[in-house]
């Protein structure tokens, strides 16, 4: 084992004396541009660690803006989305205000074309419960609003004012099972009465459709024909569109006429009250003993 050991240790000096002869004979010897050997080798030696060092912080340095470029970009992306959300929004403001601009005009332009003293309201809620179809409007008392008077729209007949308070009134809609209004077929001048449908028609009732009664049953309607107001009813000035027949049937040699209503009351946004409605006017009329 001490042999061994003897040997090794032999072995490592011997090497190290080769080492250091090799280098002291490079250091004396020369290339051929007069360099020394040692110094060429140790030149190139370092050079290359510089060279790797070099590479190393080079490729750390442009990592490192890489990083914060990056970082600038998302920055720059996150404004850009955020000003694109404002604009989706604005866009959608005024395209909502260019329908309202619309809805309100043609609300203008039907009242100037209509005798009758109106009052423009806005509709600002409506009824949560299905067996009562109402609305309320952003007008009431102190604007000259009363019980009973009829409410219409551009399209047609909408309802009546049942309940007004200083500031809001709740109104019945045509379609509402207890509503009624007095009509004529406008073709053949047939008249009847109009009412709403109760869910007991759940069908009929969830289309949206009024059922037209009093009609005999030799009567001249079909399907198609435009119904009006016929103004007997107290309520609804004469002539307004209430609807159009949907269809006629015959039961028991009676007649089942269902009609679509001229108003949309599902997209309803403004109307108009008529403030001197035939139950105003008669109103007026008694309290003056005429």
């Amino acid at each position: 084992m001490a042999i061994f050991e003897f040997r090794q240790r032999a072995g490592w000096l011997f090497t190290a004396v080769t080492v250091g002869h090799i280098i002291l004979i490079s250091a004396q010897v020369n290339t051929k541009r007069g360099i020394p050997v040692l110094e060429s080798v140790t030149f190139g030696a370092f050079a290359e660690v510089q060279r790797a060092a070099t590479s190393a912080v080079s490729g750390a340095r442009e990592g490192w803006q890489n990083y914060f470029a990056l970082q600038q970009i998302r920055q720059e992306n996150d404004r850009l989305k955020e000003e694109v959300a404002q604009l989706r929004v604005g866009l959608q403001q005024e395209r909502t205000l260019a329908q309202q601009t619309h809805t309100l005009q043609t609300l203008l332009d039907f009242k100037a074309a209509t005798d009758w003293q109106t009052r423009p309201a806005a509709v600002i809620g409506s009824g949560a419960s299905p067996e009562f179809r109402t609305m309320t409007i952003d007008k009431g008392t102190q604007d000259g609003l009363a019980e009973n008077m009829a409410v219409i729209a551009p399209t047609g007949v909408v309802g009546r004012i049942i309940t007004a308070s200083a500031r809001a009134s709740k109104l019945q809609l045509l379609i509402d099972a207890s509503a009624g209004a007095g009509v004529i077929v406008e073709r053949s001048r047939v008249k009847g009465v109009v009412a709403g449908i109760g869910t007991t028609d759940e069908l009929n009732f969830r289309a949206g459709l009024i059922q037209l009664d009093y009609i005999p049953s030799s009567a001249d309607v079909k399907v198609g024909d435009r119904v009006v107001t016929s103004g007997t009813d107290g309520i609804y000035p004469k002539g307004f569109a209430v609807g159009e027949i949907q269809s006629v049937e015959r039961e028991s040699g009676a007649l089942r006429i269902k009609v679509r209503p001229a108003v949309d009351f599902a997209a309803l946004e403004a109307v108009l009250v008529v403030l001197n409605s035939p139950s105003v006017t008669a109103g007026a009329d008694a309290a003056e003993g005429r």
